[in-house]
């Protein structure tokens, strides 16, 4: 099997996008909606990455990515943030996030992009 992605969104249509393309490009896909969710699951499954939106129903990512990089099994599992809020992006910096990649994205550097942080690691 491919990577392992773990992705956290609570829009359905842009999960849906995001599990097509990467899956598309071999990786592993889990999606959750909620935090809820997430903290249920998503570190079990020992992902390669983690894509989180910032803006959530039941709380804010970036509080998600400061627990992941807190905990020392996940602090060196790259963490990408998403937002259509620009101000996000200095947000992001603060909990140690690897990239920001602002909504609405283009689908090859979306790619890209997670790529180089996976190869990083």
């Amino acid at each position: 099997m491919g990577k392992r992605i773990c992705v956290l969104e609570d829009n359905e249509d842009i999960r849906e996008i995001i599990s097509f393309v990467l899956e598309d490009e071999k990786y592993e896909v889990f999606t959750f909606a909620t935090i809820k969710d997430f903290e249920k699951g998503a570190r079990a499954l020992h992902p390669h990455a983690f894509l989180l939106d910032v803006m959530l129903p039941d709380g804010n990512g970036l509080d998600v990515c400061c627990n992941l990089k807190a905990e020392s099994e996940t602090r060196n599992v790259p963490v990408l943030m998403m937002s259509a809020n620009y101000s996000a992006n200095q947000m992001s910096k603060q909990c140690t996030a690897e990239d920001f990649i602002h909504k609405p994205f283009d689908i090859y550097d979306f790619v890209k992009r997670i790529d180089a942080q996976i190869q990083r690691n």
